[in-house]
């Protein structure tokens, strides 16, 4: 099984009927190395289907997001754009030019998690991590 068919049939089993329109977005979503706003997506999905409704993307997303296929990438213009989710624990170093988004291990992060948590007395039970800069091709051309 593909994994544009396990999402799919990840998506069949919560309730959603699987449409062309939908179909479009989850394999752009999952072919996307890059952080896609709910207007990318429809912009680029739309070529295949040309009457797909901006909603139509929006709630695809949203189910996405509920089922973890995606994540939820937050904006400092208070907007969200999509991703897809990381392969177990892994953080975000997402472009600010281009959008371009890369996962790593944050496994050295471990201790200064508990030495927040001790300092605080902030009982953490999980993090995510997010870092926005310029990717190596960006970076290069500025």
């Amino acid at each position: 099984m593909t994994e544009i068919e396990s999402w799919l049939e990840h998506l069949e089993q919560k309730g959603g009927r699987i449409t062309g329109p939908r179909r479009a977005i989850v394999e752009l979503m999952v072919n996307s190395d890059h952080a896609l706003s709910p207007v990318d997506v429809f912009d680029q999905a739309r070529g295949k289907y040309p009457k797909m409704g901006l909603v139509t993307v929006y709630r695809t997303l949203e189910i996405l997001s509920e089922l973890g296929l995606v994540e939820r990438v937050h904006q400092h213009d208070g907007c969200h754009m999509y991703l897809r989710a990381a392969h177990g624990h892994e953080h975000l170093m997402i472009c600010s030019s281009c959008g371009k988004a890369d996962y790593f291990s944050g496994d050295d992060l471990s201790p200064l998690i508990e030495r927040i948590s001790k300092e605080s007395g902030f009982s953490i039970q999980s993090h995510w991590l997010q870092l926005h800069g310029l990717c190596r091709d960006c970076h290069k051309e500025n």
